[in-house]
């Protein structure tokens, strides 16, 4: 059995979405945010005390989108997955790392410095201005969204599923009233998806049982 250990609206949101959408059974195991902070024991399972985890047989995994390619490759085939053989293979790796590396890098900055950070420490201008660097970076996906309904390879792929979580935090930290035209149709539409839909009521439920609070957010 897979084991996905989540905090609410975290990274980890990635790989749970895939997970919905490729029907795989997992357990969801969820912590309070952040939880090297508020679940200390839980290091001694993940020393980085970071989210996401998961756990499948002997492998352990921590990078959110790495996980989702992992799942596709290791539990596919599934069109989710774009091959070394389809020309759009480039694209679609190029966006896989893009999410985490270009998109979600500087709203974990917005998202420090405006509400994790005790009052002394907080710093508007560095929130604003990475603020600024996730919405310039944010033109790719305006571009490649302004005459299709995807990312790449004329379908929907774990690219729009780690880009799309990217879309997600940015809502829940105050970005998405920035966003471009293709940006925000792209966004709605992903969460038209029922396998984000699956994703999202499986966070709360988990959430609820094992008694543990959704963040607060902006």
């Amino acid at each position: 059995m897979i084991t996905l250990y989540h905090c609410d609206a975290a990274r980890s949101f990635r790989p749970l979405w895939m997970l919905e959408e490729m029907g795989l059974p997992y357990e969801l195991k969820m912590l309070p945010f952040p939880p090297r902070v508020f679940a200390k024991d839980y290091l001694a399972l993940n020393p980085l005390g970071t989210i996401p985890f998961l756990i499948d047989g002997e492998t352990r995994m921590t990078e959110s989108s790495g996980i989702c390619h992992y799942l596709g490759i290791k539990y596919g085939p599934t069109p989710l997955m774009v091959g070394p053989e389809d020309p759009a293979y480039g694209a679609f790796l190029n966006w896989m790392y893009f999410s985490d590396a270009t998109l979600t890098f500087p709203q974990t900055l917005v998202l420090r410095y405006t509400q994790l950070e005790p009052e002394e420490r907080r710093n508007p201008q560095v929130a604003t201005d990475y603020a600024k660097w996730f919405l310039g970076r944010l033109r790719a996906v305006e571009a490649a969204t302004a005459n299709a309904e995807t990312l790449c390879a004329g379908r929907f792929t774990a690219a729009d599923i780690v880009i799309g979580y990217a879309l997600r935090l940015a809502s829940n930290i105050g970005l998405a009233t920035d966003f471009g035209p293709n940006v925000a149709t792209y966004w709605a539409r992903l969460q038209q998806r029922d396998g984000f839909k699956r994703a999202v009521a499986a966070e709360q439920k988990a959430g609820v049982e094992q008694n543990v609070a959704p963040r607060v957010r902006a």
